[in-house]
């Protein structure tokens, strides 16, 4: 059993307890574990910060769909999944490899030193199975990361939550709500990109990229302003919150009136959704881990990689609220439940009646940064194109100059789409702020996962000050895997 919000018992629906003023109370033992039936983060901070943490590379069995799926994890030695940390803390794990292939783990959301990042070969190689690798570098201010496979493992739900928690909200009246997204498959990785492909090529790999078992795939096109966009172009057999459907979801009992930050990660590998609290207006406060002025809204857009906090208010009523994920482009939902105590808990279709938003930039060109970079010239501006051919199932990066950049640069890229699919496009080591799209400049959110929609362009800045040779890539699997890689690289 491993419960990613709080204990919860083996019966159906699952319910997740933890009161903010008892998580207060509970033995701090070292970074928190995060749990399964997967949900919500239990407690236990380390009396030790400076201890070592163990976290291994799994195989566990689930249920999807009353099948049994076999995937991989990562736990503690506990049983518990993921890593709950506090800021300033040391990031002090032992990672181990207990299942009988070679992975990598990257820290999504940390700005480690470049041999930690996790990205096979670069510099590392992969880990092998039975061998272990040891990180201890600072984890840096609070935020709500990730951690996942940088292999095609990732689609085999090689991912789980890495909070790293502000101890300036110990003394808040709020339960927290940990939800990681996923598409699953039971078919693999070498299925889905021979059907992708034709068959007519074998799957491109990076820096030793495993095909292990998860997905199938098909394409679906979609008219979105006067452009051919594809859309979803795999056919998952369902979509995942915190390990479950919603033919199973898991229940969160919260008090009534009571008051929530729910952390969302979107840890889908082709998926993105939209967020809906239905009834429930929530406030948006931080995105990709890096605080925002709030936002208020019932719906939120995020694509793959991405994170977003957002603190919901509940009304004094004896009613369950569903948190939904609507896929992009379809009626398709996963989610979870939010019970206050006492209320019934009615069955949610995972099937809506009406197609979920395709996602764009409205929403971020709202956003503010909390904090953002200090206005200053670029010293070196970038022109990076994202190409692709979605026929013959190739995608690419062209930037002309190389991405080189000096220790200390300003540097601004702009991305400009010129194929006809979305690209979440991730920089590893660094975060940046959002500072124009389609050329049109204000001072945006600070992130690290931004989306780049069908011919539109957005400019990034980003302080030049973690040296090594950085992924820079499209955070759709598949693109990635095809090509969709280039390297934020610092001269020697």
């Amino acid at each position: 059993m491993n419960p990613l919000n709080s204990e919860i018992s083996n019966s159906k629906p699952k319910e997740a307890i933890m009161k903010r003023r008892d998580f207060l109370k509970t033995t701090f033992t070292g970074a928190v574990v995060l749990a399964t039936p997967p949900s919500l983060i239990t407690a236990a901070f380390a009396s030790q910060s400076g201890s070592q943490i163990r976290l291994g590379i799994v195989r566990r069995t689930i249920d999807v769909n009353g099948k049994a799926a076999s995937v991989f994890g990562l736990q503690r030695t506990d049983g518990a999944t993921g890593l709950r940390l506090r800021a300033g803390d040391a990031f002090n794990v032992r990672l181990q490899n207990e299942t009988a292939e070679s992975t990598i783990i990257h820290w999504h959301g940390l700005t480690p030193p470049w041999p930690s990042d996790g990205v096979p070969d670069a510099p590392l190689p992969l880990i092998a199975a039975g061998a272990d690798r040891t990180y201890d570098f600072p984890v840096g201010k609070p935020g709500t990361h990730w951690m996942h496979a940088h292999t095609l493992q990732e689609q085999a739900l090689l991912a789980a939550p890495l909070i790293v928690a502000d101890p300036e909200d110990d003394g808040r009246d709020e339960q927290e709500v940990v939800i990681l997204l996923h598409d699953f498959s039971f078919s693999s990785p070498e299925e889905l990109l021979a059907r992708l492909t034709g068959g007519g090529a074998a799957p491109m790999q990076h820096g030793g990229m495993d095909m292990s078992e998860a997905t199938a795939g098909a394409m679906a096109g979609m008219n979105h302003g006067g452009m051919a966009m594809d859309l979803n172009d795999i056919e998952y057999d369902a979509y995942l919150a915190n390990d479950r459907t919603l033919d199973d979801p898991e229940v969160v009992l919260m008090e009534t009136g009571g008051r929530a930050r729910v952390r969302i990660i979107n840890g889908a590998t082709a998926t993105a959704f939209t967020i809906d609290f239905g009834e429930l207006e929530g406030e948006l406060i931080a995105v990709d881990g890096q605080d925002i002025e709030p936002v208020k809204g019932r719906r939120f857009p995020m694509t793959m990689g991405q994170r977003i906090d957002v603190r919901v208010q509940l009304p004094r009523e004896s009613r369950s609220f569903p948190i939904l994920a609507l896929r992009e482009g379809s009626k398709e939902r996963t989610g979870v439940i939010l019970r206050p105590a006492g209320a019934a808990v009615a069955k949610v279709a995972s099937v809506g009646a009406d197609n979920a938003p395709v996602l764009d930039l409205a929403l971020e060109a709202q956003l503010r940064a909390a904090t953002p970079l200090t206005s200053r010239p670029a010293d070196k501006a970038f022109d990076m194109a994202l190409t692709g051919d979605m026929a013959a199932y190739r995608w690419g990066l062209q930037t002309n100059p190389p991405l080189v950049v000096d220790q200390g640069d300003r540097v601004e890229v702009t991305l400009r789409n010129t194929s006809m699919m979305a690209h979440p496009m991730h920089l590893h080591g660094h975060h940046f702020q959002v500072v124009a799209i389609d050329g049109q400049r204000f001072a945006g959110a600070v992130r690290d996962t931004v989306l780049l929609p069908p011919n539109r362009s957005v400019t990034i800045a980003v302080d030049a000050g973690n040296h090594g040779q950085w992924a820079f890539h499209c955070h759709h699997l598949y693109h990635m895997a095809t090509g969709m890689m280039s390297t934020f690289a610092y001269r020697a």
